[in-house]
């Protein structure tokens, strides 16, 4: 598995100016940063020459309020990757389940994992540490909290969920379930909904007590102190977060019924700001036909849960979707 949003390097081997490529391979928002955002970076530019905080204080304080968490619930990370491989070294050798399909990376931080479908419970093993995300990644499906509860309450294993794409579903976090259940822990990004990803800022919530433990052999200065002051204005804007929630929903709905026209290709439900496609062709021809024409889809072929050929393709302006879906309708699948 590759990963999507490598347009740099993609338009670099080409000879391609960055800016003419649609990449729909990452799904970050749309509607791009909060408008403060920029202005917060460059008020910050004179704090580049001080070191960052070893986990700053003011980041956690605003992600506590936003999530309705403990702030010392939070440990923060050089974005969602960055923690998933600081949990893999926490855990050892520890016995791991992946619930797939998950985000590539679980499968590199964890290749010795045990491998069961993210939509049979039934077959997770509880004396097994669990890892799901939700909403899934590539599918963008969504697994109950109802479900999650009755997990943690058969095992006191680990059970890891992957949130980073949850607020474009308006769905409530699983993190409300932690008081009860202290070896929960949520995983969460704010690099794709308000649109940081070149930042990288993740976080992580759980209980008080382990993080305290964790936190004795944490690496420090994991967010840069541009990164923080450009979470904190993004967090801050409850405006552009509901604007990006109605745009998303909107444009999503869109790309769901053009896509429905192609032939050869089934769009499937989903609660995030991607789109998962089955087709009855290679995905490579359609990724390779679109790359021509300089747009980015995810080849999501025969991903670990999902066998058979499909693509992955986010929700991005209209003009954007629109050019997809032009240059699209002239494939012709073999």
């Amino acid at each position: 598995m590759t990963h999507g949003g490598d347009i740099f390097a993609i338009a670099a081997a080409r000879g391609w100016d960055w800016r003419d490529v649609a990449d729909f391979s990452a799904s970050i928002n749309p509607l791009g940063p909060a408008p403060g955002v920029q202005a917060a970076i460059c008020m910050a530019i004179d704090r580049i020459r001080h070191y960052p905080e070893r986990e700053p204080k003011r980041l956690r304080e605003a992600l506590s309020a936003k999530w309705n968490v403990d702030p010392n619930s939070i440990l923060l990370g050089n974005g969602a990757t960055e923690l998933i491989f600081f949990l893999s070294r926490v855990f050892g050798g520890r016995a791991i389940t992946l619930a797939v399909p998950v985000f590539s990376e679980f499968h590199r931080a964890f290749p010795r994992a045990h491998i069961k479908s993210l939509s049979k419970p039934e077959t997770w093993n509880c004396k097994r540490a669990l890892v799901l995300t939700r909403p899934a990644n590539p599918t963008g499906s969504s697994i109950g909290i109802s479900a999650l509860r009755e997990r943690l309450q058969q095992s006191s294993e680990p059970v890891i969920v992957d949130e980073s794409f949850l607020e474009f579903s308006g769905l409530p976090s699983v993190s409300t379930l932690l008081p009860a259940f202290p070896h929960l822990i949520v995983l969460r990004s704010l690099t794709k909904f308000y649109a940081l990803p070149g930042l990288r800022v993740g976080a992580l919530v759980t209980d008080t007590a382990v993080l305290a433990e964790w936190r004795r052999f944490r690496e420090p200065w994991q967010v840069s102190v541009l990164a923080e002051e450009a979470a904190l204005a993004a967090l801050a804007d409850d405006a552009h977060c509901s604007a990006t929630l109605d745009f998303v929903q909107e444009q999503r709905g869109f790309l769901m019924r053009e896509i429905g026209t192609m032939p050869g290709a089934a769009p499937h439900a989903s609660d995030a700001n991607f789109i998962y496609v089955s087709l009855n062709h290679p995905a490579e021809d359609l990724v390779d036909y679109l790359l021509k024409r300089k747009i980015l889809i995810r080849n999501c072929a025969n991903w670990p849960g999902l066998p058979g050929e499909a693509v992955r393709v986010a929700v991005r302006t209209r003009n954007e979707n629109e050019r997809l879906l032009q240059a699209w309708r002239t494939f012709r699948c073999a």
